[in-house]
């Protein structure tokens, strides 16, 4: 059995990818230190003698041998959350990539970073392609997360180049499914919540801002595949949906899939919160074989059961 290493693996995504990988065969260890990550999310597996669930802040370093893999997903990944404790976003980003990349090494281990669309900061060129350098503020409120990540791919591509690790890299763009936290801050979840609720659905801007969102099965499969490819394929690769939609267009979508009770309210935009975001995601295409296959209304309509399920508990 692949013997694989999720850090982060109690979150949103983690969970899922611990789910998948489980069912794929494998024998997973999940690493998390709790910060945003849920014992919930992890309920089903406890009892699988196959998963094993290590608590361990990755920015000390960890004694693990006999890993075939490492999905290295450890990280806040929504702007509150993130911004809270921006010193250990950043850290948590660079000195996690350093520690896991020298584990990979030890053990000749494959190892993938969940890197993220922020490196595009607010871009310049739309749709984003691997080959754009980004636009971001080093100094602003999202630099933390913007720049850890960016170092993260240095440090990636510096670690192959210096001693042959056996690198990928996955830019993740909006995802989306069951898992999320409701008080993560993140813009699906944020109106899923308001929906429900039949209050006011907060809208950051005029709305005419865009993203692309990608169901989390999708993505889930997109890691799975790039993992999988031959070790001179290195990334990045962007990973996400292209079909995009205007905030407002995506609240009203959601006030209409849970019942149509609340009313839009137009709050300040966040600094440096970007204006477009779109992959490209041709790569993706060519080397891996995959799109996502998720609709929109389909995705939202099983993230709306799971929150209503939360709300009841």
């Amino acid at each position: 059995m692949r013997r694989i290493l999720v850090t982060g693996g109690a979150g949103f995504l983690g969970s899922h990818l611990c789910d998948r990988l489980l069912a794929d065969g494998a024998c997973v260890i999940c690493l998390d230190n709790f910060d945003t990550g849920r014992h919930a999310n992890l309920a089903r597996l406890l009892g699988n003698v196959h998963f094993t669930l290590v608590e361990h802040d990755i920015r000390l370093p960890l004694a693990l041998g006999g890993l075939d893999e490492i999905y290295n997903l450890a990280s806040p990944a929504s702007p509150p959350r993130y911004q809270s404790d921006p010193t250990g976003t950043l850290t948590t980003n660079v000195l996690g990539a350093m520690n896991m990349l020298e584990l990979a090494a030890r053990c000749g281990a494959r190892i993938l970073q969940a890197s993220t669309s922020e490196v595009y900061g607010d871009p310049e060129v739309h749709p984003q392609s691997e080959a754009y350098w980004g636009h971001v503020n080093p100094v602003g409120p999202r630099a933390c997360y913007d720049e850890g990540k960016r170092a993260a791919e240095t440090l990636f591509a510096d670690h192959r180049r210096q001693f042959g690790t056996r690198v990928r890299i996955a830019r993740i763009f909006n995802t989306y499914g069951p898992r999320m936290r409701p008080d993560d801050g993140r813009v699906i979840s944020n109106l899923v919540t308001q929906a429900l609720a039949g209050g006011e659905m907060t809208i950051h801007g005029d709305g005419r801002q865009t993203r692309s969102f990608c169901y989390v099965d999708d993505l889930v499969e997109a890691l799975v595949r790039l993992m999988a490819t031959p070790d001179d394929i290195t990334g990045p690769v962007n990973l996400g949906n292209p079909d995009e939609i205007a905030i407002a267009d995506l609240a009203l979508r959601i006030r209409e899939l849970a019942g149509d009770r609340a009313r839009l309210v137009f709050r300040d935009a966040p600094q440096d919160d970007p204006r477009r975001r779109r992959p490209d995601i041709a790569l993706a295409r060519d080397l891996l074989g995959w799109t996502p296959g998720v609709a929109l209304d389909d995705g939202l309509r099983r993230t709306i059961a799971h929150f209503q399920s939360e709300l009841v508990r």
